[in-house]
């Protein structure tokens, strides 16, 4: 999962059931739905509206990366009820047989969601998930010290002339895809050689980036203390608000254009209570409010067509065919390729 808007939350929400205490709701206790989900990637105050119209308890967990959350379903500690994956995250918990079929009669909005976002790669059969958010990764850059025509190629991050000023996500795939989109080839590649030349320009890069980061990234940015980064589309967005020097891009030669997803584990205990809630969040009401206070872009048509036109026209939020033309989604892709990506990964690192 682009770990987008990340602020971990550290607790556990157990939600509805205290906050309608004296208000006369009578529903069992058992009536509970589990949920996992990244940390700040919902308007919780929608988590208090879905038991209101309920009466369904909902326990709110969150993780910080996909991965995370993969080891902890996994290991069978904890049944989950509803899980939020990235793409090919979707596609790895499908490919081992760890999601349930979703009853989409239970949820007549998925009516709701755009036509391009339906029988994606991860689940070409559209039953396992609904997309629930999406955007790109790019790059944010200070318009007072970044020449916008250098941000028009990945390129600019191998520039020497911003030197000790770039910072690069601490994350495997995001980056080595932007060394393997900027060599002309496909982020989910398979070929040994095209890995292991992407790998040895991320070490040639080591000489001009300040630091691989996570979300602290952020703050550096929109601080001053570095003068560009990579970045998620919604990231981006937030970041400009704080600083109107700053400003988003993704280079000619593409980016990844991700999609995370609502599923439902195999585990799952309340696969009913969890497909409600699919359909809560698929209002086109709640989903343009969950939207407004994420700020990332929206599969929903509803939701779409109740945006201001600023917003449409976004080529941040809302970037042009052309561009979406050259995205890719990332793939899970087999063990032992998976193997070289992290080999590679971990030369980089010690380096």
């Amino acid at each position: 999962m682009k770990l987008k808007k990340l602020i971990a939350l550290t607790c556990t929400f157990v939600m509805a059931a205290s906050l309608l205490t004296g208000c006369g709701s009578s529903k069992k206790s058992s009536e509970v739905l589990n949920v996992y989900n990244v940390g700040d990637y919902i308007d919780m105050d929608l988590i208090q509206k879905f038991t209101q119209e309920t009466g369904i308890q909902v326990v709110y967990e969150t993780y910080d990366t996909n991965e995370a959350m993969y080891q902890k379903l996994k290991s069978g500690s904890s049944k989950y009820d509803l899980i939020f994956p990235s793409d090919y995250m979707v596609d790895k918990l499908i490919e081992e047989n760890m999601l349930q079929k979703i009853d989409y009669s239970n949820i007549p909005n998925y009516s709701q969601i755009m036509d391009s976002f339906k029988h994606p790669l991860y689940d070409p059969t559209d039953e396992y998930s609904v997309p629930y958010l999406w955007g790109t990764f790019g790059i944010i850059y200070n318009t007072k010290v970044v020449d916008k025509e250098d941000t028009k190629s990945w390129d600019i991050l191998w520039n020497k002339k911003y030197k000790g000023k770039i910072l690069l996500l601490d994350s495997v795939r995001d980056t080595m895809g932007i060394s393997l989109k900027r060599l002309g080839y496909s982020m989910n590649t398979e070929n040994p050689d095209e890995i292991n030349k992407a790998k040895d320009e991320l070490i040639k890069e080591l000489d001009v980036v300040q630091a691989y980061v996570n979300d602290d990234g952020k703050d550096r940015i929109v601080a001053g203390d570095a003068d560009m980064g990579i970045v998620y589309s919604g990231d981006a967005l937030v970041m400009m608000d704080e600083n109107p020097d700053l400003d988003y891009a993704i280079p000619e030669e593409g980016t990844n254009k991700w999609v995370d997803a609502m599923c439902i584990p195999k585990s799952a205990e309340n696969k009913e209570y969890a497909e409600k809630f699919i359909n809560f969040m698929l209002d086109p009401e709640v989903a343009k409010q969950n939207v407004d206070y994420i700020e990332y872009s929206t599969p929903n048509q509803g939701v779409y067509d109740m945006l201001d036109e600023e917003t449409k026209k976004s080529p941040v939020a809302y970037p042009s065919k052309e561009v979406l033309d050259k995205t890719e989604v990332f793939l899970n892709l087999p063990e032992n390729v998976m193997k070289m990506y992290d080999d590679a990964w971990t030369e980089i690192k010690t380096n």
